[in-house]
């Protein structure tokens, strides 16, 4: 026997045996439905949509402070810094 009809021969057996293999796996599978019986679909329910209704917030407009109330948060910023340890 030539190399090139060995080559061939071999190119055949694989390809002969893939198909064998191929053919192998339908037919389990086919006899796995076949075992498994009729298929039965499930009916599908629709679920509602659910509408979310916007709550309209109010915007809360800011209040200006007075110079009073601007003197106090001054005034308690400036104590607040006299307390650290190298201000001295």
């Amino acid at each position: 026997m030539s190399h090139a009809s060995m080559l061939k021969a071999r190119r055949q057996h694989q390809k002969t045996r893939k198909l064998l293999d191929l053919a192998a796996k339908q037919a389990k599978r086919e006899a796995k439905l076949a075992a498994a019986g009729p298929v039965v679909k499930k009916e599908k329910v629709k679920k509602e949509k659910v509408k979310t209704e916007k709550v309209k917030t109010e915007k809360v407009k800011k209040v200006k402070l007075s110079k009073e109330e601007l003197g106090r948060q001054e005034s308690k910023k400036g104590a607040a810094g006299t307390g650290k340890k190298g201000a001295s």
